[in-house]
């Protein structure tokens, strides 16, 4: 990436084709790795054109074939950032998106095709594809995950929602080891793209013949051998190694074979330390010389307490490419002027993100009082107008964004001024005023008291990880209290709030974002705009409600919040791109109609940092959870010089 002045880099963040062909050459023609050679002589492993596909994946090199070797140094912050590895190691599903996210392509899968109304999906595996211990990758895993999770009412944990159409799930037809098809009720246009946002695909992550010895329908002693772990049930069992719990759980269990680049040798939890990933023998794709990917044949994981930790590893050159937690407006300036004494560069992020950062309130609160007072839309819209954003941006963004509500960008087709520009002007008068009329009495300190006498408090509970949010926090709080609010900010490391917000219900408030700001990405990362999933923090029981309408945890939403619902499920469900279109403009239009959320402004272009001798990653790529940054981008092609 060419030099830029400090001055153009901190005030404003500044063609990988992916050419791809599948050719049995490649796996006659592909190199032994040196990091395996040992284990091939001693006959622990066969030689590398045994261990591949008959068609191996061939990946172009963004800029030159490299060489297989090395280390990728990495970080994770804090006992619950491991969903991050979906970005670094853990992007494999059936069919992925393109580098610049402009469409998809194949991937575990050889082939996939789709019928004319998008009610029928065929999908072709690799023949001899082989899991990281050498077992083969069939139908049969597919099969299995099917019957054993998600058709399973033991052991399944809900989501999944895009295998199902009016409610019904999709039915699986099992053709041949490599051929199956999945065949649904009606039209779901978006299933491959729901099968290629990240974490998402969980038929490349189900190894049958390790997790049938924890159900008990494959093995009748699974609950002796869930007892044994302490466990009450092999129902518990099966679903922590099965890893669907949780990102966490996920990735904590290095025992469960992997299609991944890398496998884990020791996991996260396992060290305080230092996590460890190991290439994966049996990985599926190689380089256009035949060389087997990855090339770095490990990724050292520091596990870091907290961002200010990262931050001056990465200073002293420790860090090969990172931008979570550390990649902010205020770092900019310490960052630039180490590029020389750390040795590395920066790359630009392309924000994909409805805000960052959105407000939200807990609509599904325990308490009834503040449940009424929340769900109160007036209540919502008089906060959102207490916010100076202005004072926020200037001093947490360098100015960089301006005043917006979790929405659309100007420009894209879909974007809806009112659902953007609504109750962001600052008016603190106004908003005393819509209060006044809500909670008009204040106790001797000024603050508003709730229809049983007591204080309004509202405790945003925030991961301590995300700086930015703290940082505009210590500006809000007082503009909340302000108007008579008793707003306070509770900061907690991100396992805590994983537990507490994401799984929990006890909660006031939190703060979050992501979430997406154009075209398809919004269609299907809709969080702030129609309660779907477990990233809503705003709803956890109605989102529950659209997946999983019997759970008893599940809060049946009111009529218009369920219309919505019931409007994004009719979107997701249609193959035609002119309706996706005018549905989500309604769903769009609605969102600005119910104000579920509200934000501070529109991401301006991001920025990461990267080690000089790293080759093959991208200089501009889009930032998203969805698009996994930077997994599309291909790191099995990573190398250093």
């Amino acid at each position: 990436m060419g030099r830029i002045s400090r001055r153009t880099f901190i005030a404003a963040s500044s063609a990988f084709a992916g050419a791809l062909a599948f050719t049995g050459l490649a796996r006659a023609q592909s190199k032994e790795s040196a990091f395996l050679e040992a284990d091939v002589a001693a006959g622990k492993l066969p030689a590398v054109a045994d261990r591949l596909p008959v068609n191996p994946l061939v990946v172009t090199p963004l800029e030159k074939v490299g060489q297989q070797g090395g280390d990728w140094n990495h970080a994770l912050v804090g006992g619950g950032s491991l969903s991050m590895l979906v970005r670094y190691q853990g992007y494999e599903p059936l069919v992925r998106f393109n580098p610049d996210w402009s469409g998809l392509v194949e991937n575990v899968a050889e082939s996939y095709a789709v019928n004319a109304d998008a009610t029928e999906y065929t999908f072709t595996l690799r023949k001899g594809h082989k899991w990281s211990d050498g077992h083969p990758f069939t139908t049969a895993d597919i099969q299995f995950w099917y019957d054993a999770y998600l058709t399973d009412k033991d052991t399944t944990l809900g989501g999944n929602a895009w295998w199902s159409v009016n409610g019904e799930v999709a039915k699986l037809t099992v053709v041949d080891e490599q051929t199956f098809k999945v065949t649904f009720a009606g039209p779901n246009g978006f299933f491959v793209q729901q099968l290629a946002w990240a974490q998402q695909d969980q038929m490349t992550r189900t190894p049958k013949h390790y997790l049938e010895k924890f159900h008990l329908k494959y093995n009748p002693e699974a609950d002796a051998l869930a007892k044994a772990e302490g466990l009450e049930s092999w129902i518990a069992l099966f679903q922590r190694e099965i890893g669907m719990l949780d990102d966490n759980t996920f990735y904590q269990n290095p025992n469960r074979p992997t299609l991944n680049a890398w496998m884990f040798t020791v996991a996260p939890g396992q060290n305080t330390e230092q996590a460890l990933a190991v290439r994966n023998p049996y990985y599926f794709k190689v380089d256009t010389e035949g060389t087997q990917l990855p090339y770095f044949d490990r990724i050292v994981y520091q596990m870091v307490a907290d961002p200010e930790v990262l931050l001056l590893k990465t200073l002293q050159g420790e860090i090969d490419i990172m931008d979570q937690y550390i990649c902010t407006p205020a770092n900019k300036p310490v960052l630039f002027d180490a590029q020389e004494s750390g040795d590395f560069g920066f790359y630009t992020l392309k924000e994909t993100a409805a805000n960052v950062m959105a407000f939200q309130l807990n609509l599904n609160h325990l308490d009834a009082t503040k449940r009424e007072l929340f769900n109160t839309i007036e209540f919502r819209q008089a906060l959102s107008l207490a916010v100076d954003r202005q004072a926020l941006i200037d001093a947490v963004f360098v100015g960089q964004g301006s005043p917006a509500q979790p929405s659309m960008r100007e420009g894209d087709p879909l974007y809806n001024e009112q659902l953007a520009k609504q109750f962001t002007e600052y008016d603190a008068d106004k908003a005393n005023a819509m209060l006044d009329a809500l909670i008009p009495n204040k106790d001797g300190e000024g603050y508003r008291l709730d229809s049983e006498g007591r204080r309004v408090s509202i405790i945003f509970e925030i991961d301590q990880t995300r700086t930015t949010f703290l940082d505009m926090f210590e500006l809000a709080i007082p503009m909340f209290q302000a108007v008579g609010i008793d707003a306070q900010m509770r900061t907690m490391d991100r396992s805590l709030w994983e537990e507490r917000v994401r799984r929990g219900r006890e909660y006031d408030a939190t703060a979050h974002q992501f979430g997406a700001n154009s075209g398809i990405a919004a269609m299907l990362d809709a969080r702030f705009y129609v309660p779907i999933n477990n990233n809503c923090f705003y709803a956890p029981g109605w989102s529950l409600y659209y997946t999983q309408p019997t759970n008893e945890a599940a809060i049946e939403p009111p009529p218009a919040v369920k219309a919505q619902q019931e409007l994004y499920r009719s979107l997701v469900g249609t193959a035609d791109p002119a309706k996706q279109q005018e549905l989500m403009a309604q769903v769009l239009q609605n969102a600005a109609d119910l104000f579920f959320t509200f934000g501070v402004s529109l991401p301006a272009d991001g920025y990461g940092v990267v080690k000089n001798n790293v080759v093959n990653l991208m200089d501009v790529m889009p930032n998203s959870f969805g698009w996994p940054t930077p997994g599309p981008a291909r790191p099995e092609q990573f190398f250093k010089a």
